[in-house]
């Protein structure tokens, strides 16, 4: 999903980093965690897999609110 505005927020937490992604088109918000070592490169890729599964997980149920596979 190239090309939309997603929001960051990273926190130390000891020997770990919370990095909070927010999609600004939807408002949704997902979290993840890691070592401190990693890159903040790995750490983004991460929580925008993240945010891409969370979203594509909503749109699916809003198609199928029963969760029914239409085969």
């Amino acid at each position: 999903m190239a090309g939309r505005e997603v929001s960051f927020e990273f926190t130390r937490i000891g020997n770990a980093v919370k990095v909070t992604a927010i999609d600004a088109a939807t408002l949704v918000e997902v979290s993840i965690q890691g070592p401190a070592a990693t890159s903040e490169t790995a750490l983004r890729a991460t929580a925008i897999r993240k945010l891409d599964y969370v979203l594509a997980r909503r749109a699916r149920s809003q198609r199928d609110p029963l969760g029914k596979d239409e085969t």
